[in-house]
């Protein structure tokens, strides 16, 4: 049998059996899971919308996306890339003067007053290859740069809501950067730069934009950065286990949460809910090389260049160390080496995955990645943070069960 000639009825078994082991344990709540390859689409609902019981997990429940939302929210930029409304070297500064004339801190620890200014100017390349200079730091984690970042409501997924467009980028602009522009890979940030950019250029929001690119072509009809009101009941509160008993504490609930309303600031880095069909949609359309049915979403070259990693060795090499550094806090999650736009690019083989692998996780227990060596898209969705290891286990479990379906 050839590639993409579809799935191992046992294995798919094996699959549910190993899922429905982790909902059985009380682990996690429950899960909806996907797996796709040619014309073949699996599809799993196991357990509960809550960890005390409530409806039962549906194909069409709404997962906050957290940092998965990273891979879709790239798309309206290459857009404007196929369209010549932006170029990968041109200074961002004519949109984001924000990010003019910046200042690097001298050590990335280091007090905020103590910099030397920039060597260059930022680009848009910068920006899509998250090497922009400024991100989110698990490893300098109390330093005054991070602890800033949350303090004026930077960090966009942290505990207080970011404040809308303009002032948020305003607050960025206060702060230093961690490094030279193009120099140092630096995660997150950067995708909530570009939503700004985005919207910048067009003069319209930017779920606008996304909706307008994206969204609607590919009938991603129930993604979003928030939730209506009229589908609120399929959005399941989101928990944050307690890291020390593993209690499932509410992270955010459904109704009056923080996805019950249109947010102040839409965030790329990490704002997007969805559904496991959804996110099918847009991961095929990338294995298709920007194509969806008849309708070409992205040219080829772009979904091209989204998928193949832009890190230098020595930018894999910090990348790599970050991810393996802390894997007593992501628990495994990130060791793919590569990165490209968006997304991680596997770029060694260090699990069940081939090398050419692309997508990412979210930190509320979300997982998608497309895999054209084997023209495989999968999809795990939960509600549960990565506060403690179940979540990403669940996770590492889905995947290695996921390759060995494979029947060829």
């Amino acid at each position: 049998m050839g590639r993409n000639s579809g799935f191992s009825e046992a294995s798919l078994r094996r699959l549910r059996d190993v899922l429905a082991r982790h909902v059985d344990s009380g682990s996690v709540p429950g899960v909806v899971a996907l797996l796709s390859r040619g014309d073949e689409t699996h599809v799993e609902a196991i357990g509960t919308t809550h960890h005390d019981g409530g409806a039962p997990m549906r194909r069409d429940t709404i997962f906050r996306m957290a940092s998965t939302s990273k891979p879709v929210t790239m798309a309206p930029v290459m857009a404007l890339l196929d369209e010549c409304r932006l170029r990968l070297d041109d200074l961002v500064q004519e949109w984001l003067p924000e990010l003019a004339d910046r200042q690097v801190l001298r050590r990335t620890d280091g007090p905020l007053d103590e910099t030397v200014p920039a060597k260059r100017p930022i680009t848009v390349r910068d920006l899509v290859t998250s090497t922009f200079g400024l991100g989110v730091d698990l490893s300098t984690i109390g330093s005054p740069v991070q602890v800033a970042l949350q303090e004026k409501a930077v960090f966009s997924q942290g505990v207080v809501p970011a404040p809308e467009r303009d002032e948020w980028m305003r607050r960025l602009g206060e702060l230093p950067l961690m490094y030279q522009p193009g120099e140092h890979w630096g995660y997150h940030l950067s995708h909530d730069v570009l939503g700004v950019l985005v919207s910048r250029v067009t003069g319209k929001p930017f779920e606008t934009v996304l909706r307008e690119r994206v969204l609607d072509p590919l009938g991603m009809e129930d993604t979003g950065f928030h939730v209506p009101a009229g589908k609120i009941d399929r959005l399941p509160p989101c928990y944050a286990p307690d890291p020390r008993s593993g209690e499932f504490m509410v992270w955010d609930e459904a109704a009056d949460g923080r996805y019950s309303r249109a947010p102040l600031f839409q965030s790329g880095g990490g704002g997007l809910v969805s559904t496991v069909d959804d996110y099918h949609a847009y991961f095929r359309m990338l294995l298709n090389r920007g194509k969806h049915g008849d309708a070409r979403i992205l040219s080829r070259p772009a979904v091209e260049l989204m998928t193949t990693s832009h890190l230098t060795p020595e930018q894999e090499s910090a990348r790599s160390a970050l991810a393996r550094g802390a894997v007593h806090v992501s628990f495994g999650q990130g060791q793919q080496g590569g990165w490209g736009l968006g997304m991680a690019v596997r770029t060694y083989r260090g699990d069940y995955a081939p090398v050419g692998q692309f997508g990412w996780d979210g930190g509320t227990g979300t997982s998608a990645y497309a895999d054209p060596v084997n023209g495989l898209t999968g999809i795990l969705l939960m509600q549960v943070g990565l506060s403690t290891p179940a979540p990403a286990r669940v996770i590492h479990d889905f995947w290695t069960t996921a390759y060995q379906a494979l029947e060829d």
